[in-house]
């Protein structure tokens, strides 16, 4: 037997098609819509923007001095001092100054550097975190998907049972009428199709109910009804899959990469604290210049003070720490003990990482095993029923047994579904560890 054959026309399909207005849409077009409408992605892509932020500011920082100009202008109403005579005077006077300015910090234990650096790392772990959000909406969607197009499979195996026991009913009946069966096998096939129909209401509300899952989990417009492909196509090679050694979850995996980068700026924080300790340099320059006029007395025009006032600065400023309560010998401290807890994390972290991946591929090998189960049972259930089929028509086999024929076909059937989208999300589970995101695979 063909085992594609008992997948009940399953065919899983990476993609799909696009399909906003009515359309059908494919397991990468819903994750590909909820990563877009997700709130939780767009506050890390707010977060993302805020690192790039600071990684420009920290730049700017290291290798740009800090400019400013300045202006003021007032009356003076009482006792002040003449600037061209060095003299008290009372009468009314007006000052205005102009003045521009840049410092650099030439030198401050690398701090600017570091900073630099820091930033830089902690955009990636922006990043790590916007991808860690995008993996967890993805991996919910999958999920929603799957039983949406699991209970939609299963309502349509149903309602081939209804139809097959509603043709066995009337053909029950007619041979009644013909005295062929008596009017308790008439009972016994009504209360069959009862349970079919039953069978086939609970698993169209279960299918309505996950779809409902996944359109939250999409921010799917509550206005517009969400179709989804439940027609798909089964991999090439979907048992034939070889695992990637545990350094491979651990490079790709983004909390590790958080956890080391975590690592890795607690050192460079712990480096700006210890050389804070040390002298800091600075370098300035500016210009300036004023205007001045009393009331009663003759001053030189604007332009002529303007000129005739300014005046030019350079200053080198050399701090030297003495005493601060020991505010920075506390600061390394706390960077130091920040350093030990990093390296905790990332050393617990890392463990975490390969047992999960460890059991993930666990879990796919034995979803593997499952379905190729399945698949066999579901072989055997079909040939079966198509035997006992004929029996029946020939009136060798009761309606009971047949009954009994027809639930194994339909629990095989629904095994063989359940085993096989259960080794997919596995299957994808693991090509995630490895290094390949859902919306690629």
């Amino acid at each position: 037997m063909n085992l594609r054959l008992f997948c009940l026309t399953i065919v899983m399909a990476a993609g799909g098609s696009v399909s906003l207005h009515g359309q059908v849409m494919g397991l990468k077009d819903c994750m590909e819509y909820a990563i877009s409408n997700s709130t939780k992605v767009r506050i890390r892509n707010a977060e993302t923007a805020d690192a790039r932020i600071a990684r420009r500011d920290a730049v700017l920082r290291a290798f740009m001095p800090s400019i400013s100009a300045d202006s003021y202008a007032y009356y003076n109403f009482g006792r002040s001092i003449d600037p061209q005579t060095n003299t008290y005077f009372n009468q009314t006077s007006f000052h205005n100054s102009y003045g521009i300015s840049a410092g650099i910090v030439l030198f401050d234990g690398f701090s600017a550097v570091n900073n630099m650096r820091i930033s830089k790392t902690g955009l990636d772990i922006s990043r790590s975190h916007e991808r860690q959000a995008q993996a967890d909406i993805c991996l919910a969607v999958m999920e929603a998907y799957y039983n949406a197009v699991y209970y939609s499979r299963l309502a349509s195996v149903y309602q081939e049972c209804v139809n097959t026991v509603r043709n066995m009913l009337d053909k029950i009946r007619r041979q009644e009428q013909l005295g062929q069966k008596g009017y308790a096998d008439v009972i016994q096939a009504e209360s069959d199709l009862a349970d079919s129909e039953y069978e086939l209401v609970n698993a169209r509300n279960m299918s309505r109910d996950q779809l409902t899952i996944l359109s939250d989990l999409m921010f799917w417009p509550d206005d517009r009804p969400l179709r989804i492909d439940t027609v798909l196509t089964i991999p090439d090679k979907l048992q034939d899959m070889a695992f990637e050694p545990a350094d491979a979850a651990l490079e790709n995996n983004p909390d590790y990469r958080i956890a080391a980068a975590n690592l890795l700026n607690s050192q460079r924080e712990l480096s700006t604290a210890r050389w804070q300790l040390f002298p800091k340099l600075s370098l300035y320059a500016g210009w300036n210049t004023n205007y001045f006029t009393m009331d009663g007395s003759t001053t030189a025009p604007f332009a002529e003070q303007f000129r005739n006032n300014s005046g030019e600065y350079v200053q080198l400023s050399l701090s030297i720490p003495l005493f601060d309560r020991l505010q920075k010998h506390s600061a390394v401290a706390r960077k130091r003990n920040a350093l030990t807890v990093a390296q905790a994390e990332k050393e617990q972290k890392s463990r975490e990482i390969e047992q999960e991946y460890h059991r993930a591929t666990q879990d796919c090998e034995g979803a593997m095993e499952a379905y190729r189960q399945a698949a066999v049972k579901a072989g055997i259930q079909e040939e079966a029923y198509r035997l006992n089929m004929r029996k029946l028509e020939q009136g060798l086999v009761s309606q009971l047994e047949f009954r009994a024929i027809n639930d194994a076909l339909l629990k095989s059937k629904a095994d063989l579904m359940n085993s096989l989208f259960k080794l997919l999300i596995k299957r994808s589970v693991v090509k995630y560890y490895e290094g390949t995101d859902y919306t690629e695979q």
